[in-house]
């Protein structure tokens, strides 16, 4: 694993695979499951690791497919197609790599209507990049310009409750290098009910003798599932939006120090919980 910089973690970030889920009811006399009303949506954005020195993307919107059973047009519709922005999006420039040892970006925190939504899409601009030893190159993103990276949710949203997502971008799957040299962005993003999830943090220690800054690599995986995070600058990492399970943990320590791989095979992980693994000393 090649050494990454020491990150600066943003007090504010996007809120890029993607995690859904119910978070909590609210008591509302409106709430029916009919398509009528509004139901609270947050969507957040947070990102595995990757080897770059930075993977800049343009967040312009996000938007849901409703398919709603309330008479007359769906507010916002403008095609007719059920497609509608989320609204209040956070747009801007944002630095995937920024979004690790368990930090997350806001998106959107907003009132959309009742009903089945099936998909979301990211909207994307022009001015997404990648850094790569200083060097920045452009990403190219052609389809999530014109129509958004699709995301399968296939969620009822009832009118009065909570519904939160998590969209984690897999940057080194994401970030394709082409033939001639150019690099494509063809994102690669893990959706999960965050109500139904849980989430893993801990420390790592780094020996005293060590008298450089090191960031470990923690990943959680159990077959089918994997979740990874980098050690932000106090050696603290937060996996998040984990299902319930059992996963195998590993720490990896930047190569260029000479420091063993920690491994522990018996992390469960509850619904709902945070499994705090405390210090683990490498």
């Amino acid at each position: 694993m090649k050494y990454l910089k020491s990150l600066t973690l943003k007090s504010l970030m996007i809120a890029t695979l993607v995690s859904f889920g119910l978070i909590s009811c609210s008591e509302d006399d409106s709430s029916t499951n009919n398509g009528e009303g509004t139901a609270n949506l947050t969507v957040r954005m947070t990102d595995a690791p990757g080897d770059y020195d930075a993977v800049l993307v343009d967040v312009q919107d996000v938007e849901i497919h409703v398919e709603t059973e309330a008479e007359g047009e769906l507010e916002g519709d403008e095609d007719g197609d059920g497609w509608i922005s989320v609204g209040d999006v956070e747009t801007g420039v944002y630095d995937l790599l920024e979004l690790t040892g368990g930090v997350s970006q806001l998106l959107a925190d907003t009132e959309v209507p009742a009903g089945f939504v099936s998909q979301m899409r990211l909207v994307l601009g022009s001015e997404n990049s990648v850094v790569i030893d200083g060097e920045s190159k452009p990403l190219n993103t052609p389809s999530a310009q014109q129509s958004g990276l699709k995301l399968q949710i296939n969620q009822e949203f009832i009118a009065g409750e909570n519904y939160a997502f998590l969209l984690d971008f897999d940057v080194d799957k994401s970030v394709v290098t082409t033939g001639n040299g150019s690099y494509n962005l063809k994102p690669v993003i893990r959706v999960s009910a965050e109500a139904d999830a849980g989430m893993v943090v801990g420390k790592v220690i780094i020996p005293e003798t060590i008298e450089i800054d090191v960031q470990s690599l923690a990943v959680l995986t159990n077959g089918s599932i994997t979740v990874s995070a980098y050690t932000n600058d106090e050696g603290e990492f937060a996996l998040k939006g984990v299902p319930a399970g059992t996963y195998t943990l590993t720490i990896t320590p930047q190569s260029d120090v000479d420091l063993d791989v920690h491994t522990n095979t018996e992390v469960e992980v509850r619904p709902n919980e945070t499994t705090d693994l405390g210090e683990i000393e490498l």
